[in-house]
């Protein structure tokens, strides 16, 4: 079964997290990686577990900001499925996996 949605004032924090921000070049959302690197893919993540591993994995975040790689680093709250890791948080599915709204053909038109 997934796991549900946290509400954003949830106080708790879920057994595995990964760390995310944005690549300052271009913006794009990307994810700290196994290797230290980072990756526009959720599912080539290092999933963290435990305060050490989530320790170590911030600190990367703040050294890659500090090389002007990445910008707003921060770790989220993620579930482990059979499909792969997922966000719990509706704002974090959304930076995943895209907007909730298809565009609209007619305004690219000027309908």
């Amino acid at each position: 079964m997934s796991a549900p949605i946290q509400k954003s004032g949830a106080k708790t924090r879920a057994e595995t997290q990964v760390v995310t921000a944005n690549r300052l070049d271009d913006g794009v959302v990307v994810y700290l990686d196994p290797k230290g690197g980072w990756t526009p893919r959720l599912d080539h993540a290092a999933p963290l577990s435990g305060p050490a591993a989530l320790a170590a994995g911030l600190d990367a975040g703040k050294r890659a900001e500090a090389q002007q790689i990445v910008v707003e680093s921060y770790a989220i709250d993620v579930a482990r499925e059979p499909a792969g890791l997922r966000p719990l948080r509706l704002r974090e599915q959304i930076r995943a996996f895209g907007p909730t709204i298809l565009p609209d053909p007619s305004a690219a038109a000027g309908a």
